[in-house]
């Protein structure tokens, strides 16, 4: 991962080039997700959302958003998204595991994500409970989580909402 560019927080003057990449990236179908409910009317965590830049451009970015679940505080991840011209060079694993260390560093639990399960198994993610419910129709098994403390993904159960 050599190739991959510095990842630093993603600060407010970010914004607007974030949200083109994610546009850029997934189009206003997005919109239609069921994970966006999560992000409808929410806000970003703070701290805990990172950028990668190559030469001021930014090429990468990784979004987190508080949650629960029922009554357990997590993280959703999402989006994510790299710039085409930085894909295949590990750019979305260290954006996945810069956030998610920022998460741990921050002394959350958990975090949630709905995303394909062999890609994120790798890092760690695992199945969610099949107790958890999401604002809309999702395929459950798209749904993972990631303990980030010891116990953390156990007895899940509840709807997947806004604090």
């Amino acid at each position: 991962m050599s190739d991959v560019p510095a990842i630093s927080p993603e600060e407010p003057a970010d914004h607007a080039a974030v949200d083109a990449l994610i546009e850029a990236a997934f189009g206003p179908g997005r919109l239609a997700k069921t994970a966006e409910r999560l992000r409808e009317g929410n806000h970003p965590a703070p701290g805990l959302s990172v950028v990668a830049r190559e030469g001021g451009r930014i090429v990468g970015c990784a979004r987190m958003w508080p949650v629960k679940i029922g009554e357990t505080p997590a993280i959703l991840l999402g989006p994510f998204a790299v710039d085409p011209s930085m894909r295949s060079r590990g750019l979305g694993q260290a954006l996945v595991e810069a956030v998610c260390a920022r998460a741990k560093a921050a002394g959350e639990s958990l975090v949630i994500l709905v995303g394909d399960a062999p890609y994120f198994a790798k890092l760690g993610f695992e199945r969610v409970s099949a107790d958890v419910r999401l604002p809309g129709p999702v395929d459950m098994r798209r749904v993972l989580v990631l303990p980030l403390k010891a116990g953390a993904s156990g007895g899940l159960k509840g709807p997947l909402r806004h604090p």
